[in-house]
């Protein structure tokens, strides 16, 4: 065999074994690609967008692994806030990250935020971003609003949602987090008690004691507090109630020469019958308003209406 024939040869082994390395070596160049959990077209794939939810296997390069309370660290890790443990957190928490689908039951997980005495500061629902119903990673988010008065070190739980209530499938990750305080000032909020008020006089309201972050505009912030009718199991066990319906937004509110006017949605009057009850809910707002010393007074209307409002 000549020179020039073994160059040649040569020269085709070397095209040959180039074209393997970039076939086989290098990847699919035609292909969908999983991206932030949506299907790429990469090059031009011959075969069409996959059907299947888009899930990332491997753990982001900006995500943290934990080990849950059972020893497991392949089914929830968290992508923001980074680093948890290292940083003092203000309000709001904004939490991201991934769970195996089995991690959620209708779309969901339970997440606390609690002290070190295992107090309730905040809580909330993760909802999946995409379908969870499946074995890969599922993004999540969820948000929770906290107040504290000082800088605090505190757990962050997200609890793996368990339908069936047996403890052999309950599991949970717990992070410890530095959250960030506050000023705050103490305001009061009013609700009916049948036990402070055994005849059920209609118009007596009794204050519990709330904290609101500090503010230009308190009244708006104790109203709010007023319509989400949260109290505490020890507080229920008290006597005290709402007559309040839920749901209830403020549309306006103004404070001008001692006078509140303050603009609801619909839902205070909706299926409100009665004028114990009608009594009830005015004093509820009205007393609750009048803690402070620019209010004397104060009007209550709904959509702008004054006149006809929360009849009996």
């Amino acid at each position: 065999m000549s020179k020039k024939y073994l160059i040649i040869i040569i020269a085709v082994l070397l095209v040959i074994s180039s074209i393997f390395c970039l076939r086989f070596l290098g990847g699919n160049e035609d292909a969908w690609v999983c991206q932030n959990y949506e299907w790429v077209r990469h090059g031009n794939p011959q075969s069409p967008k996959p059907t299947k939810p888009c899930h990332k296997e491997g753990p982001s390069s900006q995500a943290q692994v934990f080990t849950t309370v059972k020893g497991n660290t392949d089914v929830i890790r968290i992508t923001k806030p980074l680093p948890l443990a290292h940083e003092t957190i203000s309000s709001p928490l904004e939490i991201q990250g991934e769970a195996r689908g089995t991690w959620y039951f209708e779309a969901s997980f339970p997440v606390k935020l609690l002290d070190l005495k295992g107090e309730v500061i905040a809580e909330g629902i993760a909802q999946a971003k995409s379908d969870w119903m499946a074995e890969n990673y599922v993004p999540f988010e969820v948000k929770l609003d906290f107040l504290v008065v000082a800088d605090t070190d505190a757990v962050l739980v997200l609890k793996k949602d368990n339908p069936s209530g047996l403890p052999a499938n309950d599991d949970q990750l717990e992070i410890p987090i530095r959250l960030a305080g506050a000023d705050v000032m103490a305001v009061k909020v009013f609700f009916n008690n049948s036990n402070l008020d055994p005849e059920i006089s209609c118009n007596k309201v009794f204050p519990v004691d709330r904290a609101i972050a500090a503010t230009q505009a308190p009244a708006r912030a104790v109203l709010e507090l007023l319509l989400g009718g949260d109290l505490t199991d020890e507080e229920k066990a008290d006597g005290f109630t709402t007559s309040i319906n839920p749901d209830v937004k403020i549309q306006k509110l103004t404070i001008e020469n001692g006078i509140a006017k303050v603009d609801f949605s619909e839902e205070l009057e909706k299926a409100v019958g009665g004028s114990c009850r009608v009594s009830a809910i005015r004093a509820q707002i009205i007393e609750t308003l009048k803690q402070f010393p620019t209010v004397k007074d104060v009007v209550i209307s709904i959509n702008g209406r004054v006149e006809d409002i929360l009849q009996p």
